[in-house]
């Protein structure tokens, strides 16, 4: 084996986490390498999850206020309307991005090869181009970023005309009149709400009762009832005995409950699993930890030293703005640089249609750690001016105080604008602000912000209507005594 290049770090992933660890590198003077197999980087944050469906989002969103403001335009989808024409500005949106990206891991002198990549020795990674030709690279230190992929299940034919998953569904030439979509967590809930505000007739099949089971109860009732009355479907507690296609038009679906579904397509978003086969892991003795995700240490470094990993290879949360944290202090690990305290709030965003986002304790976590006094504040958006204006029907936030109605625990948010609105309450928990900086502080008028001042308010008055009830202590009876004699 000849070495070909030798370098002080590799990364094997061009995703978010993978970026950000080689520019973190490439910034303290490291000599990098950013390995990435597919044509361009980006990793499937962007060219196949968080770009494309975010922006078929937006043209949802943007029908839906043509179809609120039915008064003023005479607004009516086409017949046979193909995706590609609602999503006529994704070409130019992941140009834009991917040539910046690009532009910025150059600016860092990282060397970017474009190729497969397997781990051969712990300090040796071997690089094959699609071309057929094989190098070797040399290095102190590896990070594996190489994402996930759709989880395909095996009782579901999934051939990616008929049959989709995550990655597959915008490939759609023509926008379906029925959707099937299997599953209840994010991807589904993300594109089950999408398309039927695109006029879709969406059913969502999944066993859990609700979707989103592990967002707060409050909210994805909010998110269900605004689904349903656009026309949704969502049948919990079951399971497919059957899928597959008729081979003329439709998706036959068959129920363990009976039912029977019929569909133009059917999107399965079952989840995802970890890219890590063929990377030779196995034979450098790599610990593996559940659902074939690689086990880290609190420092992101495997069991082999010198080799890390980041974001969707090792598991769950599985979001971008983790795994670029993640890359960061792997890297600031081997530095030897400080990062400061182990991050635990972390921002949980989903992009569903009205979107959803909590930070901090649920109800249910807050009550088993403090208690039944709990205080909880709400504020439905139709109370909020700009609520009114933006047309925000189905908008909760929920605030979540501890038994003396002073400290924040939890803040979640159903609406339009909740992923920006949560971090005001992420920065107020990690300052440890009292619920009342909320009512001692100008905010902008009109805006959702003001949701936070109207929760905060509903918690304070609870709270005094609270120390209102209680009853005099022995030494206060005793000094009001004193005071009428």
């Amino acid at each position: 084996m000849t070495i070909d290049e030798e370098f002080d770090l590799i990364v094997i992933g061009s995703g978010p986490g993978g970026q950000k660890a080689a520019i973190q590198g490439a910034s303290a003077g490291l000599k990098v390498a950013l390995i990435e197999r597919e044509r361009k980087v980006g990793g499937a944050c962007v060219h196949h999850g968080t770009i494309p469906s975010k922006t078929l989002r937006e043209a949802a969103l943007t029908i839906t206020t043509l179809h609120r403001n039915a008064d003023v335009f005479d607004f009516k989808l086409k017949d046979n309307m193909e995706v590609s024409t609602l999503m006529r500005r994704l070409d130019s949106v992941l140009g834009s991005y991917t040539d910046f990206i690009a532009e910025y891991i150059r600016s860092h002198g990282i060397s970017f090869f474009h190729g497969r990549a397997s781990i051969v020795e712990p300090n040796v990674v071997a690089l094959s181009a699609l071309k057929g030709s094989k190098s070797f690279l040399r290095t102190k230190t590896i990070v594996i970023a190489t994402g996930s992929r759709p989880r395909t299940p095996p009782d579901i034919p999934v051939d990616h005309e008929n049959i989709l998953d995550s990655d597959s569904i915008l490939s759609m030439i023509y926008l379906p009149r029925s959707l099937t979509v299997v599953g209840g967590g994010v991807i589904a809930a993300e594109y089950a709400s999408i398309f039927s505000l695109l006029g879709v007739k969406v059913t969502m099949i999944d066993r859990t009762p609700r979707p989103l089971m592990f967002m707060e109860s409050e909210c994805t009732e909010k998110f269900l009832h605004h689904f349903t009355t656009h026309g949704g479907e969502y049948i919990g507690e079951v399971k497919c005995e059957s899928v597959e296609w008729d081979s003329v038009s439709q998706v036959k679906t068959k129920l363990d409950n009976g039912m029977e579904l019929s569909s133009d397509k059917m999107l399965v978003a079952q989840g995802r699993i970890a890219n890590v086969e063929s990377l030779g892991l196995e034979e450098l003795g790599i610990e593996f930890g559940r659902n074939a995700t690689i086990s880290v240490d609190e420092h992101y470094q495997t069991n082999v030293p010198g080799i890390y990993a980041i974001g969707d290879v090792i598991g769950p949360p599985s979001l971008a703005s983790v795994s670029m944290e993640q890359g960061r202090r792997a890297i600031c690990h081997v530095l030897n640089i400080r990062t400061g305290s182990k991050f635990e709030l972390v921002p949980i965003g989903i992009y569903a249609v009205p979107e959803l986002s909590s930070i901090g304790l649920s109800e249910q976590e807050a009550r088993e750690k403090y208690g039944d006094d709990i205080i909880i504040g709400r504020t439905n958006f139709d109370e909020v001016a700009r609520g009114q204006i933006a047309g925000i029907q189905d908008g909760l936030l929920k605030m979540i105080a501890d038994p003396e109605g002073n400290k924040i625990l939890g803040v979640h948010i159903v609406a339009e604008g909740a992923t920006d609105l949560i971090h005001v309450g992420q920065m107020a928990i990690i300052n440890n602000n009292d619920v009342s900086v909320f009512l001692e502080n100008v905010m902008n008028f009109p805006t959702l912000g003001e949701a936070y001042r109207i929760a905060a308010l509903n918690i304070i008055t609870k709270r005094a209507e609270r120390s209102a009830r209680k009853p005099h202590s022995r030494i206060q009876n005793l000094i009001e005594e004193a005071e009428l004699n």
